[in-house]
């Protein structure tokens, strides 16, 4: 708890116009200040006090790192009052996992300034988590201490500042980055890597002819591109909607409709789903894994009516039940099994209208439902006489169709059921370019 004297002249107090009565016009005052308590800045996106700066020397001027941006960092990590690590790194800021930097660290490099060094106290949700990092002997779910210098930085160009040829080779770059990352099967990078491709092309009325139908080629497969990796992380809401701005661009692309398809799938759409698989066929007859997906959607689609079924049946028989339970009641007390008469002497005519009224609300519902029951029935014996004949269409004789398309490695997207269609993509490794 420091104490001290502070000076101040009239201009930095009260000035010409003092402060009556006590203090007269251009007085310098004397101050005795006691830090009692005092809050580190915190950093973290919810501002839940997972990342806290101490900032130990500040930096120079007002520029600071943003995500994509080279840093050149000194950092010294502590766990339990010891240092298990202290070195110099150079990395991109956002890719700082591949360096072993934690995205406390990197959250919190974005605030700092050329030359700053600073104290960060991080929290395990921001630093290693339930996995630790058994090389640095970090045990999981543990706190740490980074002490952190910013010794030099390259900002990357907002997307403002960069003409048309200047995005599109920005686009092109982050492509090629997200698909390295996803022949690596490192989704959440290679995820992040096309969304930061499509920050560049996604806004631009600069472009004209070639380079506007490249801009938007580009557009399309890196949104497509964002929608396989959502779909292999079980993200397929997102995964969606990626699908549904790249078919707003291009309304025919069979990767499109096929990983909506997908999507819906996963979401328990069947019917919906369908609909884009049926879409793919029509436009490539040929498309194995598009047919063997109508199969599945047909599957689920004849479990959900038999499920549905099942429903109406048990409420039919409770409201048959309850039906039979009041023509027995005589205005007693239902024990379950038998009734005891408590006669009554007043009001006897109303009570039986009432009763009555009530009876014939009842068989009207009941049979309102036997009736829809039964449309229901006929609807279910419909659909499995067109499931038969889709079946007899799609069938192909050959016991190939039922296999992956990546344990066939055809060319084509998909196959061998929802989640194993999902495992390959012809533009990663050509992710979101050629066909379906």
């Amino acid at each position: 708890k420091e104490v001290a004297m502070l000076t101040c002249r009239s201009d930095y107090a009260y000035g010409k116009s003092g402060s009556s009565p006590k203090i007269p016009p251009d007085s310098t005052l004397h101050f005795e200040v006691e830090m009692i308590d005092w809050q580190k800045e915190d950093l973290s996106p919810k501002k839940d006090g997972g990342i806290l700066r101490n900032i130990l020397q500040p930096g120079e001027g007002h520029a600071t790192p943003n995500d994509g941006s080279m840093v050149d960092v000194h950092l010294i990590c502590e766990y339990n009052g010891k240092v298990v690590e202290e070195r110099d790194v150079t990395f991109n800021l956002g890719e700082g996992i591949e360096s072993g930097i934690p995205q406390g660290v990197e959250k919190a490099l974005e605030k700092f300034k050329l030359k700053e060094k600073s104290q960060l106290e991080i929290k395990s949700k921001y630093a290693w988590g339930n996995e630790g990092r058994p090389d640095l002997q970090i045990p999981p779910n543990s706190d740490l201490i980074y002490t952190i210098t910013l010794n030099n930085f390259e900002k990357l160009k907002e997307t403002w500042a960069l003409d048309s040829d200047g995005k599109l080779e920005q686009g092109k770059f982050f492509k090629e980055k997200g698909t390295n990352y996803f022949k690596l099967n490192k989704l959440k990078l290679a995820l992040k890597m096309y969304k930061k491709a499509i920050e560049y092309l996604e806004f631009d009325s600069g472009f004209v002819e070639e380079g506007e139908i490249e801009r938007k080629a580009l557009l399309i497969s890196n949104h497509l591109n964002c929608a396989l990796c959502l779909i292999k992380l079980q993200e397929f809401t997102e995964a969606k909607e990626q699908c549904n701005k790249a078919l707003e661009l291009e309304p025919t692309s069979e990767k499109g409709l096929f990983r909506r398809g997908q999507a819906n799938l996963f979401l328990g759409e069947p019917e919906i789903a369908k609909v884009d698989f049926e879409t793919v066929l029509k436009q490539d007859p040929n498309n194995k894994a598009a047919a063997q997906h109508i199969m599945v959607c047909n599957q689920k689609m004849k479990e959900q009516k038999a499920k549905e079924k099942q429903i109406y049946a048990n409420m039919f028989e409770k409201f048959a039940q309850k039906d039979r339970e009041e023509k027995d009641c005589r205005f007693g007390w239902w024990t379950g099994k038998s009734v005891e008469v408590e006669k009554m002497e007043e009001n006897v005519e109303e009570i039986e209208n009432q009763k009555e009224l009530k009876l014939k609300e009842h068989r009207e519902f009941i049979k309102q439902m036997k009736e829809r029951k039964e449309r229901l029935e006929q609807e279910l014996k419909y659909k499995n006489l067109d499931t038969n004949e889709e079946k007899t269409e799609v069938a192909t004789g050959d016991n190939e169709e039922n296999k992956s398309e990546v344990d066939n490695k055809t060319e084509k997207e998909g196959g061998g059921g929802a989640q194993e269609a999902a495992r390959r993509d012809e533009d990663a490794g050509g992710v979101g370019t050629g066909r379906a």
